[in-house]
């Protein structure tokens, strides 16, 4: 046993020694009795990490792809295409008319746009390589901002590298525990991420039911201390407008703001293109934030805020995923400059495929074919039942020469799966046409063959669900 040697004939010393003498007794008895302890409790038994195999999201998937194998149904997604898509496109090396496609006003393959394009790689290369907090700002940044802003005819706009994330940050970042969000029942999922990252309060009314709005806003509590509404311009699923002129007058009496979203709006409609304030002759600065995509009308890629002075300065400082994102890619920028340059001198194309989206509706009622809520512009869904019928007619008109891509559950409720034609002012009358006509005629295919999940053999198809759970099952 270790012991501290001191002076016997200094007390201070003999004092200081008995003192260190009882701490370090004192320290090895709280170690054993400590060391005890643990060595009483039960080892803790390795914890199992979870394989994403088992994982009901997983299951999810790989029951779809059963059921696609049992009735022979190619999976319609990821076709990889060889050359820009348009109106047209190249899979495979053989041409097809092209229904899938956001390029509404062919902005993608403009000369304009390659141009304009190509010059801002050569100046400014590729990348922003960080936000623009950090890298500092590139003049296509504020030109693209500044010409946005004047579209809407409001103060500011507010750019982000991405369309999904422009509702996540805008929401999260404006709204707060204490605060209310209403949206309609059919808003994009981005916006439904941006609620529950601002973990706010959400409530949904009635798709385009302002009446069931009201209701929900006549009940509210007046403890929330700020209400956000959030509606689209053109529905992205089914095709058709929101009421614009019933939301305002809302907003007039209960006090919110309105967000609109206008990914699928912007180049559509209205006389030049302008949009849903357009498309109603309203005052674009009675709503609160416009939002929209630069993927579409503008061939390009990312999203953008516009509205107040003050809102684009608080998204810029508050927003993260302004603040700690990557600035938009010079050349993006760009590019959706050129295309909101064609959208302005160009009025001519929003007519024809105004025209386009109309003569498209009617042939398709004419075939009975069921497009939902479409009014007839840049979106005209035909509705066709369960997911696995939607994947197969869509194979089954690739096969004719016509891509256009399912819809299918969990995206949509199952029965009410469909195909989605997206259309734009290149397309031809005849193409439209015969896209409708062959629709109706496989369709009917289908429907004589009961084909779809009602023929499904489910005793095989659960033998073989835990094969497609395994690793590496198919």
């Amino acid at each position: 046993m270790t012991t501290y040697n001191a002076d016997d004939g200094n007390p201070a010393e003999r004092k200081k020694s008995k003192l260190l003498e009882q701490m370090r007794r004192v320290g090895e008895s709280s170690g054993r009795n400590r060391t005890e302890r643990l060595n009483r409790q039960p080892q803790a038994q390795p914890r199992q990490v979870t394989r994403f195999e088992d994982l009901p999201e997983y299951k999810r998937v790989a029951t779809q792809r059963i059921a696609g194998e049992l009735l022979g149904v190619a999976n319609p997604f990821y076709r990889s295409h060889d050359a820009a898509a348009g109106a047209t496109t190249r899979i495979g090396g053989r041409e097809f008319v092209n229904f899938a496609s956001y390029d509404y006003l062919a902005t993608n393959t403009d000369p304009h746009v390659a141009a304009r394009a190509k010059e801002a790689i050569d100046r400014f290369g590729i990348s922003a390589s960080a936000s623009r907090l950090v890298a500092g700002e590139r003049p296509g940044h504020v030109e693209l901002e500044r010409r946005l802003a004047a579209v809407y005819g409001v103060d500011a706009a507010v750019c982000f590298v991405s369309g999904y994330l422009t509702n996540v940050a805008a929401i999260g970042c404006l709204m707060g525990p204490q605060d209310l969000v209403i949206h309609d029942e059919f808003i994009h999922n981005s916006a439904l991420a941006g609620i529950k990252l601002s973990g706010a309060v959400r409530r949904l009314f009635q798709h385009n039911d302002v009446e069931n709005l009201e209701n929900i806003l006549k009940t509210l509590s007046s403890d929330f201390r700020r209400i956000l509404v959030i509606v689209e311009g053109i529905y992205s699923m089914d095709g058709d407008i929101a009421d614009l002129p019933a939301l305002l007058e809302l907003r007039a009496r209960y006090g919110f703001w309105l967000m609109v979203d206008e990914a699928h709006a912007l180049g559509i409609l209205g006389k030049t293109g302008r949009g849903t304030f357009e498309h109603f002759d309203l005052d674009p600065r009675d709503v609160d934030i416009w939002m929209g995509t630069l993927s579409k009308t503008t061939s390009s890629c990312g999203g953008y805020i516009a509205g107040s002075s003050a809102l684009a300065d608080i998204l810029k400082a508050e927003a993260g995923g302004f603040v700690y994102s990557v600035g938009l890619s010079p050349v993006l920028a760009a590019a959706a400059i050129a295309g909101l340059d064609i959208l302005k001198s160009e009025p001519e194309r929003t007519e024809r495929l105004r025209r386009n989206g109309h003569l498209f509706l009617e042939e398709a009622e004419a075939a009975g074919l069921d497009t939902g809520l479409s009014m007839g512009h840049s979106v005209v869904p035909v509705i066709v039942g369960d997911s696995l019928r939607a994947a197969q007619l869509s194979n089954d008109l690739l096969a004719e020469g016509i891509n256009v891509l399912p819809i299918i559950h969990p995206a949509v409720p199952e029965g009410m799966a469909r195909l989605r034609f997206f259309i734009t002012c290149n397309h031809t009358e005849e193409q439209i046409r015969r896209a409708v006509a062959l629709t109706a005629e496989k369709l009917k295919s289908l429907e004589d063959r009961n084909f779809g999940l009602a023929s499904l053999d489910m005793d095989k198809m659960m033998q073989l669900l835990p094969l497609a759970q395994a690793p590496g099952g198919s």
